[in-house]
């Protein structure tokens, strides 16, 4: 709140923001604990995690993230699934779906891809949940030309950047809006929310700004930028991601890590 009253132009300091919340009975939305909705065949043949827990990317598309969660209603069990930009954490595609099956995570995928049209090389990263490993789902990454990339297995940091985001969906939009009578209003609550977290939430992973302004702060340092660059993940053999960077010249250079980002 305070954040974001100072960014509207409400100078007003965090001690006082808080007296008046307390005051008129606000209070932040808590978190609940994790509840894992995918499941996993430990038997099945997976692709390597190429991401070990390293979620940085330097610029969009070059690194997306997956997870689904589901919501209880009066008319049945609704499922959500997302699909994450991991430079600015914006949501790229999303689908609502009365059934957990494949297709829908699916469609989620879809309109990642009719949204951002990636052309660079992209590493999309999930869980071992059954809708990821899928073979109409990595048949469709193969076709898109996305390398695939699934968490290990035993390790609850596998997919942790995209269940952040599932966790904000279900605190701010789940448990604080239900009870959910029907699958239309959860899916039209969905619509809302994915439009205000890209255009409005400030995230402080970036920089306490909303997703579409890191990206566009990122496009508008490209444009000025001298000598634009072009950038590649690749998976070293310790097994960290690296950031190969190569110039419109073709000088390439390494870059380990970090989110570089123009603010």
């Amino acid at each position: 709140m305070w954040l974001q009253l100072n960014r509207e132009g409400v100078k007003v300091g965090r001690a006082r923001v808080a007296r008046l919340m307390a005051r008129l009975g606000l209070e932040s939305v808590v978190r609940g604990k994790v509840v894992r909705t995918t499941r996993s065949d430990k038997a099945a043949a997976c692709p390597f995690d190429l991401v070990n827990r390293q979620f940085h990317a330097p610029a969009p598309n070059m690194l997306w993230v997956s997870d689904l969660t589901y919501v209880s209603t009066w008319a049945g069990m609704v499922y959500v699934a997302f699909v994450i930009d991991v430079f600015a954490r914006r949501i790229v595609g999303w689908r609502v779906s009365r059934t957990q099956a494949a297709s829908f995570a699916l469609d989620a995928l879809e309109q990642a891809l009719h949204a951002r049209r990636p052309t660079e090389s992209l590493i999309h990263h999930s869980d071992r949940g059954s809708q990821y490993v899928s073979i109409r789902y990595t048949e469709r990454l193969s076709e898109a030309g996305i390398e695939p990339s699934v968490g290990s297995v035993d390790d609850s940091y596998n997919n942790a950047l995209a269940e952040s985001v599932t966790g904000l969906f279900k605190a701010e939009v789940i448990h604080r809006l239900g009870p959910w009578k029907s699958f239309e209003a959860m899916k039209y609550k969905t619509l809302e929310w994915v439009d205000w977290f890209n255009q409005q939430r400030l995230l402080e992973p970036i920089g306490n700004i909303p997703p579409a302004k890191a990206e566009a702060n990122y496009y508008a340092a490209l444009k000025t930028s001298k000598w634009p660059r072009r950038t590649h993940l690749r998976q070293t053999q310790c097994g960290s991601l690296t950031v190969k960077s190569e110039s419109v010249r073709g000088q390439g250079n390494d870059l380990r890590g970090g989110h570089r980002q123009s603010t």
